[in-house]
């Protein structure tokens, strides 16, 4: 995660969880000229829209006061979705044994996207086994995970 990252949950964690749901995690995307700040929400039962519109409210007011992002952006409030993205050692906790898809910024063993089970998760990072090979991939080296999602 990125600072602005870190510091947007810093501010917007508390009134999400104070509304009874989840802060699952935030993507800060400086594209072109208008960059796109994702959060991302979670409840038991689910997300709806009124939820997503309420928090969008919330969390507008907090950021325009404490403004952390010096360039304009979009703010977009979703639910995590079945193919939901990875953010932290407790996500990845939840989820293994399970298959997810794994984009790292630097190579591991040759390869930068790997797609299996998590079969170990630790303070350092989690291992995969993809391909029959087993994958030791430290949590600043992943770029990009997401549950694959089962039909």
């Amino acid at each position: 995660m990125s600072r602005i990252e870190d510091r947007i949950e810093q501010l917007v964690r508390p009134t999400i969880e104070e509304m009874g749901m989840e802060f699952w995690g935030c993507e800060y995307v400086p594209v072109g000229g208008r960059a796109t700040l994702r959060i991302y929400i979670d409840k038991p039962g689910g997300v709806t829209v009124d939820d997503c519109a309420d928090v969008s409210y919330e969390v507008s007011g907090i950021l325009d006061v404490e403004d952390p992002i010096a360039n304009a952006y979009n703010l977009e409030i979703s639910s995590p979705g079945l193919d939901r993205p990875l953010f932290n050692r407790e996500q990845f906790e939840r989820f293994r044994d399970e298959t997810v898809a794994v984009r790292t910024h630097d190579p591991v063993m040759g390869r930068r996207k790997f797609k299996g089970p998590i079969t170990d998760v630790n303070e350092d990072g989690i291992a995969m086994e993809v391909d029959g090979e087993t994958y030791e991939i430290d949590y600043d080296n992943i770029d990009k995970a997401n549950v694959v999602p089962k039909f």
